[in-house]
């Protein structure tokens, strides 16, 4: 039975490779959608350890371009948020990597596609949304899920095999990519207690402050300090610096797909500057109505993908309507990092709407204002409520006749 297994290296997939090679007779190959988040050694590190928990091949897809293009493009324009905190940092992967997988399966011919998910996590929900919109005739195996392996079983049935164990000893789940990194299990199991320091990655001992220049183009980031980079380089850069000092460290409660609440710690240094940085800029170039909208889309769009809706034809749409607000969002953002936190401190652009009037909030109207304007404004703004006034005080007078 010749199987392709998505792998991540953690402790499920880890399991699967040893699971199925030993009890199924099955003959492994696991792919790694590199979506970010993983440095050369840890590529060879994965490898590695998949061939000595028995597959005959291990593949490395990078797909971080591609991520950024189909998903991350839009997360930025749209600010995405989960609870105005998490950046939807890799639970935006899932559906593109499943495609990638599904691609692969379907042109080398291989009998089964196999994934890690449990029963208890968002990731079945958009890996089997996913396959079943672009492979509905591709055979899945979730056998974590389906047979209800738990993680202390699975930690058993690697060390009886000699077998290793992920890094974090099957405690935690962490899942690293350009986006940003997860940790669930431990202490994060309940609302309760903090992530230990010892346990966070990118953040770990950060500190300190740092000013630094964005420059967007049409709502891409385009350079950093003025060096110009393409997005993922940008993005990974970011992380690091951002990560060094503190940046994007948070904790997320919310609803997962299934129904009940779930809670992780989560680094997102990159993301966190982004779209600081990008919603500052949005908020010198756009309009009013043009900010609202999109940001009331932004969040209808971050639900959807959270919910594993990826492939589904009203996301498009909506990134339709995300691409043309974007068309004015160009200029340099000055940005200082201090330990952890971001703060905008200055914004400049060619579609300045404060340089195209020479009003001054709090100081003079525009000179081409109307004399009286702004009191003939406020009682337009306040017909319905004197209406409104006036009727009940009709009303409590015929009461008292």
């Amino acid at each position: 039975m010749r199987t392709l297994l998505a792998y991540s290296g953690g402790l499920d997939t880890s399991f699967l490779v040893a699971w199925l090679t030993r009890e199924r007779g099955a003959e492994v190959t696991t792919v790694t959608v590199d979506c970010g988040g993983l440095s050369a050694r840890e590529k060879r590190a994965l490898a590695e350890r998949s061939a000595r928990l028995g597959a005959v091949e291990h593949r490395c897809v990078d797909a971080r371009s591609e991520l950024y293009q189909r998903v991350l493009r839009w997360l930025i324009a749209a600010h995405v948020k989960r609870g105005d905190v998490y950046t939807l940092s890799v639970g935006a992967e899932r559906g593109l990597q499943a495609e990638v997988l599904a691609r692969i399966a379907e042109l080398e011919a291989f009998d089964v596609l196999a994934h890690g998910c449990t029963g208890a996590g968002n990731d079945q929900v958009r890996f089997e949304a996913a396959l079943s919109t672009v492979a509905p005739s591709l055979e899945v195996w979730a056998p974590v899920r389906d047979l209800a392996w738990s993680r202390e079983e699975q930690c058993a049935y690697l060390e009886r095999a000699g077998l290793p164990l992920p890094a974090s000893g099957g405690t935690y789940s962490i899942n690293a990519g350009l986006w940003g990194l997860t940790i669930g299990g431990g202490e994060l199991l309940d609302s309760r207690a903090p992530l230990p320091e010892e346990h966070w990655q990118w953040t770990k001992g950060g500190g300190g402050d740092a000013v630094i220049s964005l420059s967007f183009e049409g709502g891409v980031p385009v350079a950093v300090d003025g060096e110009r980079l393409d997005p993922v380089a940008l993005i990974e850069l970011l992380n690091e610096r951002g990560g060094a000092l503190g940046v994007g460290r948070g904790y997320h409660l919310g609803d997962t797909v299934l129904g009940f609440k779930g809670r992780i710690a989560f680094e997102a240094p990159a993301a966190e500057v982004l779209i600081t940085a990008h919603r500052e800029l949005e908020k010198l170039v756009l309009t009013e109505d043009q900010r609202f909208w999109k940001d009331h889309l932004g969040e209808v769009y971050g639900r959807r993908l959270h919910q594993g809706l990826f492939h589904d034809p009203f996301q498009r749409d909506l990134e339709a309507f995300f691409g043309s607000s974007q068309e004015r969002v160009t200029g340099t953002v000055r940005v200082r990092l201090a330990n952890g936190s971001v703060l905008v401190e200055g914004i400049e652009s060619p579609f300045s709407l404060m340089d195209a009037s020479d009003a001054r909030y709090g100081e003079r109207a525009a000179s081409d204002a109307a004399a009286g304007a702004g009191a003939g404004l406020a009682r337009v703004l306040s017909e319905p409520a004197r209406l409104h006034r006036r009727a009940g005080q009709a009303l409590t007078l015929e009461g008292l006749s």
